[in-house]
């Protein structure tokens, strides 16, 4: 049976007032390298750190059927390597001290959190999710950072916010991309098309809920 990918959209839960209640469930339920991280970070984009960080441990738990207390975060970074006292890169989970069989991917912009995910992945099978806000891609220097020459010549008919929204799914296609290899920002946008690979796919934001202001898209691949 081929394994099904999962994707769903999380709120901003800082709109509700809910900043307080994270905090106390995150002291119950993450890692003490997650909450060291946050600490570390100022009072907001901690909280949103952990609120992320909540959600995940949360969906992951729902979607292998076990208390989310049972998990233990195990994160890969290809400069840090692996342990229990690396808390960023590609995300994963210990369940009874062996990798639990998931495939993860989580993105935030504007407060939203989207999370992505494998159940009982083939082995090699890589993902990688992103979400990006279309207000955020208006700034001049973009198309030079972010674009290469084709995916430029291909928005140079468009003006104004249809711009900003393909300038958006255009990087939300990257980012999930980077996030599949593993490369991150390590390796410059420019120089990675997006524009037609078979890997990637954009995510209809009435499909998963988010805001359609938002672009999301998923990279998936042995």
């Amino acid at each position: 049976m081929v394994s099904q990918l999962v994707v769903r959209a999380i709120p901003p839960f800082l709109l509700s007032g809910e900043a307080g209640q994270v905090r106390r469930d995150a002291e119950t339920v993450l890692d003490a390298s997650e909450l060291a991280r946050a600490r570390a970070m100022e009072p907001a984009a901690g909280d949103g750190f952990l609120a992320g960080r909540l959600a995940q441990r949360l969906f992951a738990a729902e979607l292998l059927a076990v208390p989310a207390t049972q998990l233990a975060a195990s994160y890969t970074c290809p400069r840090c390597g692996a342990g229990p006292y690396v808390s960023h890169g590609r995300p994963g989970y210990l369940l009874g001290g062996v990798p639990a069989p998931l495939a993860l991917s989580l993105s935030r912009a504007a407060g939203w959190t989207l999370l992505a995910a494998v159940v009982d992945p083939e082995p090699g099978l890589r993902l990688g999710a992103d979400v990006e806000d279309a207000a955020r891609t208006g700034f001049d220097g973009f198309p030079a950072l972010a674009l290469s020459a084709a995916e430029q010549h291909s928005l140079r008919a468009l003006d104004g916010r249809d711009l900003l929204a393909a300038r958006a799914r255009l990087w939300a296609r990257k980012e999930a991309w980077l996030k599949m290899t593993g490369d991150g920002l390590r390796t410059a946008p420019s120089s990675v098309d997006v524009l037609a690979r078979p890997e990637i796919r954009d995510l209809d934001p009435a499909g998963t809920g988010l805001p359609a202001r938002l672009a999301a898209a998923v990279a998936l691949s042995l």
